[in-house]
């Protein structure tokens, strides 16, 4: 079976009983492959075994990309490039750069972050998105399951996955 192809999803009208069923699910030693919801629900990524993301480190690392950048452009400009005295300051007056350094610091750690984001949620402009079930946009709560990454039984995760609560147990199939 190929993967991400075949799917048996877990509609559920409340997040308590959706948090409590993701707990209930991976502990049968099925594999969840997302949950979709219409608003943030807390808990629900230590409920999935997710790691904590590593997005401020790349946010500090584009930050630091954009001082050092504004640093040496000012420092270029000003002081060798066309060194220019201004109220009788020297070529090289740090206090002065700060607001240029502060902006572009911003500037470069908000467009990174973006675009680290993008590239680690394979969000791409052509991509057409897969949307397990409409009702996620409104009010419910569904637990998708590939049947590829799990060596259970279909029928077996369906019942798994009915007994711990939902109102509706789907199959949903995509064909590419």
């Amino acid at each position: 079976m190929e993967s991400n192809k075949h799917f048996v999803l877990g509609i559920y009208d409340d997040e308590d009983v959706l948090l409590s069923a993701v707990t209930k699910v991976r502990e049968s030693g099925v594999k969840i492959h997302e949950v979709y919801s219409p608003f943030p629900v807390h808990g629900l990524d230590e409920a999935l075994g997710y790691k904590r993301t590593r997005l401020p480190i790349a946010a500090f690392l584009f930050g630091l990309l954009g001082t050092t950048l504004a640093l040496t452009m000012q420092i270029w400009m000003l002081g060798y490039d066309w060194p220019m005295i201004i109220g009788g300051k020297d070529y090289v007056a740090l206090p002065a750069f700060i607001p240029v350094t502060f902006e572009l610091t911003v500037l470069l750690s908000a467009l990174g972050m973006v675009g680290t984001f993008m590239v680690i949620s394979d969000l791409k402009p052509y991509k057409k998105p897969r949307l397990m079930d409409i009702r996620i946009t409104d009010d419910k709560h569904v637990m998708a399951i590939d049947l590829a990454k799990n060596a259970l039984a279909k029928e077996k995760i369906r019942e798994i996955v009915g007994g711990t609560g939902a109102t509706e147990v789907n199959d949903k199939n995509f064909e590419e």
